[in-house]
């Protein structure tokens, strides 16, 4: 139970104990406290909340796992990196969540992302726990054959902690299709069996259509609702993309076919600035340069002639909408302070936590349309949730039919903002996010008692 007497009090309380347990875990304290921050007011006079440790206990994982993993690179050298897996909460469902490839990679970020997933996928109203894992090796530059030696290497070890019933993990950050099939085809082996273990798989062996598509999707369709809500439209307007992975590229794909104009995408380089708008055969430029020849996004600059700014987010680049879609904390409060300034009127996060607390305050602040991530990019893991329901049926459902269903559980994650983030007349997208994610997880944990 959290101790004061006012909210202000039990806040501050809260997260001394939580820094106090998970020190110099920065993202994580950032992530917990932006929850904690709409939580607590809600519960302070719900006793039956914190008479029962709820938020305490939903800021523990449920375990960390660690592991080395060795393998052989093309040389002959053995290589050794660490592996991890953080099952965060499996009140509603089964484990759920990436796995992360990349060179940085920290306890901190997993914990802030398998938190922020388990909040996520309660409000995508499929029954699906939260979890994060990955491991801090590059798959940038290394041969096929390494990044096959290495994936089953880390899978020979996830085996033991994951299932159909257990935790189901997906790709992320440096997990792509290859990186899951060979995974996939090593817990094949492993287990002698054929279960959807995981998601993001190929076609041909238990994958689902618009998985690829739906976290970009998702992230436009949650745009769409906000401006409806609010009286606009996506036609005509200007929008900002950060990043050129999946989630920026059909972000911009859904954009265009709404009748918004594109007309930034960036990477760890530097950002284009394209005035005419990215179109369908630029996009389809951009794909074949990240997917296939894994090249840099100033080659499109060179290509159409347009602008490229080394080394910079494009968040001066004046626009309507703004769809931060690269990784975690790139828009800071004074980028959010540019937005304002030159207009935007909504942003819709499509990466997780883009935002720093500074440039969320200033959003709200400004009374900016702000989706949150844990709402806004929802879209990806419940086609996820839904290639695990084809897998348990035996089928595969139409592209036109899973585009239903995610738009449908979009129009679903709105309503939860609506219905919870309402106050004054206004509408608090990060409150009403937070609350109905935590409300059905809540609740469960509520029934189980106290395990």
């Amino acid at each position: 139970m959290m101790i004061g007497n006012t909210v202000q009090e039990q806040l501050d309380n809260f997260m001394q104990g939580l820094k106090r347990r998970n020190q110099g875990q920065t993202e994580f304290h950032q992530a917990v406290y932006e929850v904690a921050a709409t939580i607590i007011p809600y519960i302070y006079d719900k006793p039956i909340y914190q008479e029962a440790a709820i938020l305490e206990r939903l800021t523990e994982p449920d375990r960390i796992i660690s592991f080395r993993v060795c393998w052989e690179d093309d040389q002959g050298n053995v290589r050794t990196n660490r592996g991890y897996r953080v099952q965060h909460c499996n009140a509603i469902g089964p484990y759920k969540g990436g796995i992360r490839f990349h060179h940085d990679l920290s306890l901190s970020v997993l914990k802030f992302l398998a938190f922020e997933q388990t909040l996520k996928n309660s409000l995508t109203g499929l029954p699906m726990g939260g979890a994060k894992g990955g491991a801090d090796f590059n798959p940038k530059g290394k041969s096929d054959r390494e990044v096959m030696r290495f994936c089953q290497a880390f899978m020979t070890e996830l085996s033991r902690h994951i299932g159909p019933f257990t935790d189901v993990p997906a790709g992320d950050i440096g997990v792509g299709a290859r990186e899951i099939s060979y995974m996939f085809g090593q817990f094949k082996r492993i287990a002698n069996e054929f279960t959807g273990v995981m998601t993001g798989k190929g076609l041909a062996f238990g994958g689902s259509l618009i998985r690829t598509e739906a976290t970009g999707y998702g992230a436009v369709y949650m745009m769409e609702d906000m401006l409806k809500h609010h009286g606009h439209t996506l036609e005509g307007k200007t929008a900002v993309v950060s990043g050129s992975g999946n989630v920026a590229e059909y972000t911009v794909e859904k954009v265009t076919q709404l009748g918004g104009k594109v007309v930034t995408m960036s990477d760890s380089g530097g950002f284009i600035y394209d005035p005419d708008g990215i179109n369908e055969e630029k996009l389809a430029f951009i794909k074949e340069l990240k997917q296939v020849k894994r090249g840099r996004i100033s080659e499109y600059a060179k290509e159409f002639e347009v602008e490229f700014h080394a080394k910079q987010g494009p968040w001066a680049v004046p626009c309507d909408l703004a769809f931060p879609c690269a990784t975690q904390n790139e828009l800071n409060g004074q980028d959010a302070e540019t937005l304002i300034k030159n207009g935007c009127l909504a942003v819709s996060e499509g990466a997780n936590m883009p935002t720093e607390q500074e440039g969320v305050k200033a959003f709200q602040k400004a009374k900016i349309l702000f989706a949150p991530s844990k709402a806004a990019n929802a879209g990806g893991v419940a086609v996820s949730g839904l290639e695990m329901t084809q897998n348990s049926m035996r089928l595969s459902w139409s592209r036109e039919e899973l585009d239903q269903r995610l738009r449908q559980i979009m129009m679903d994650i709105h309503s939860q903002c609506v219905e919870y983030g309402t106050e004054n007349g206004e509408i608090n997208y990060l409150k009403g996010a937070n609350i109905g994610g935590f409300i059905k997880v809540a609740d469960a944990i509520l029934a189980y008692g106290i395990i």
